[in-house]
């Protein structure tokens, strides 16, 4: 509450809106002694998009600001989110997740830093060709007309909420001066259990937004959904399964001794695993060797797509967010 009360953006322009359902410990009680603020609360906890679909009827502004209470924003976010709506054909803007990490020798924090300085790369260059694919929870906007009540369900709402928005024919744009500050999870274990989530969402996702296929339809912004999303979440994790045995075929009958293409391809296969695992075996261990983070959250990342693929095809993802322990 504080970080908001100090966002540089005019007070009389600015409607702060709390949502604490399912809230035990008394966060709703402390939100009540603020002046200029909304709070919306219920005992009962029916997941994020259930308490998002019970406010958004109540917000007259014309663009929504989503943000998570475990980030902080950059003192400017706002003023920057909303510069782009000065554009007509954007619907959505997304801001930057930033991750922070008072341990930086951890793997959960280098790897996932690392991971989003890649994906904050990949929505730069998404934007400038056409629009980004999709906004992260910590921080982003619409414009309050074009919110349509979603499945209660649906495991990821900020992806959902701003392909939607894309569908009706307007842009997904991408802010980095727009920031969202949020501790690195508190090690590799807590990082997999929501990486697991994010992936049965993503195969929900492929699902309910199936219409975004058709490339004669949506163009642009359909090739980048396949290529951005959806392989990442179907086809690259099977391939990385497959690669690994037909590259030793076509290596052994190269021979494994001389320096051809598949030979030397599937023996840095065998140096990355190699480096996971050990990267795995001192992740606890007062010996860190960053390098080898890297391949190690790589490996957990697409092991996360597996596992939330079958979780998905069971049935038993929550949509409720259990919270994944952050680093101190």
């Amino acid at each position: 509450m504080k970080n908001t009360q100090n966002l540089n953006y005019p007070k009389d322009k600015l409607n702060i809106v709390w949502v604490t359902d399912g809230s035990n410990d008394g966060t709703h009680s402390l939100l009540e002694n603020y002046e200029n603020v909304q709070l919306f609360h219920k005992d009962e906890r029916k997941g994020k998009i259930n308490a998002m679909n019970r406010v958004m009827p109540h917000i007259k502004t014309p663009i929504v600001i989503f943000s998570d209470a475990n980030t902080n924003l950059g003192e400017d976010s706002i003023m920057h989110i909303v510069n782009c709506f000065n554009d007509e054909k954007v619907g959505c803007v997304s801001g930057e997740k930033r991750i922070v990490n008072k341990d930086s020798d951890a793997a959960a924090g280098a790897g996932e830093g690392l991971y989003w300085r890649y994906e904050s790369t990949l929505k730069k260059w998404d934007a400038e060709l056409y629009s980004a694919v999709g906004a992260a929870g910590e921080l982003f906007a619409i414009r309050t007309a074009l919110y349509n009540e979603v499945e209660q369900d649906t495991l990821l709402d900020d992806f959902i909420i701003s392909l939607r928005v894309a569908q009706k024919g307007y842009t997904i744009q991408y802010n980095p001066e727009a920031y969202a500050i949020e501790t690195a999870s508190a090690n590799v274990k807590e990082e997999l259990k929501r990486k697991i989530r994010i992936s049965a969402g993503g195969i929900q996702s492929v699902i309910r937004l199936r219409s975004l296929l058709n490339i004669f339809k949506y163009g642009l912004l359909s090739f980048q959904y396949i290529s951005h999303r959806v392989l990442r979440w179907t086809i690259t994790p099977l391939s990385l399964l497959l690669l690994i045995p037909v590259s030793a075929g076509l290596a052994f009958n190269e021979g494994l001794n001389n320096f051809q293409f598949y030979t030397v391809f599937f023996w840095l296969q065998i140096a990355m695993y190699l480096s996971a695992l050990l990267g795995w075996l001192l992740e606890n261990n007062a010996t860190r060797i960053k390098v080898l983070f890297v391949p190690y959250y790589f490996f957990i990342m697409n092991l996360s797509v597996v596992l939330g693929f079958f979780r998905f095809m069971n049935n038993t993802q929550s949509v409720n967010w259990e919270r994944a322990k952050r680093a101190a």
